[in-house]
């Protein structure tokens, strides 16, 4: 037989949840079910409530401005990405590959990348620049089609312009 509801039960839920309490830890402090603890609120005239809406939706607007600013930096690191990427494209490097019966190691120092790999570069660029975008758009309506077009063009340029050089260089 469940135990009745006492004064006592009465004035620690009024008590505790004047302590901004839920009703599940009202229920663990004084011993009784969450059920129980809704039964003895109800009966307050008015009724106490355990509404918990205002505190989410605080809690969801301070997450959701924790997310943009990490997505904006993640945005603001993907761009730096893409700007160290597009300095080797026509930087220095050292191609290297295992070659011979022997598989012996061996190199060559190029003036630029070979055509693959510069391809290879500028397929990185443009991910780390559209995933850039998706992550924190540029702003203005209109501009934002125009950035896009024109980083567009940008891609197919690069592109072009390693093919015409990656074809003298033996690509």
């Amino acid at each position: 037989m469940a135990r009745p509801i006492t004064d006592d039960d009465r004035r620690r839920v009024r008590e505790l949840h004047a302590q901004d309490k839920s009703r599940n830890e009202i229920a663990r402090e004084i011993g009784r079910s969450p059920s129980t603890v809704s039964k003895i609120a109800g009966q307050f005239e008015p009724p106490l409530s355990f509404d918990r809406a205002p505190q989410v939706e605080a809690a969801t607007r301070v997450r959701t401005a924790d997310l943009a600013a990490r997505r904006a930096a993640l945005a603001i690191g993907l761009q730096d990405d893409a700007e160290r990427l597009r300095g080797q494209l026509w930087s220095p490097t050292i191609y290297g590959e295992f070659a011979g019966k022997e598989g012996d190691w061996q190199h060559v120092n190029l003036d630029q990348p070979r055509f693959v790999d510069q391809r290879q570069i500028i397929a990185s660029v443009q991910t780390a620049v559209g995933t850039s975008l998706r992550l924190a758009p540029a702003e203005g309506g209109e501009n934002a089609e125009q950035v896009r077009s024109m980083l567009g063009a940008l891609g197919e340029a690069l592109t072009q312009a390693a093919h015409e050089d990656g074809g003298a260089a033996g690509g």
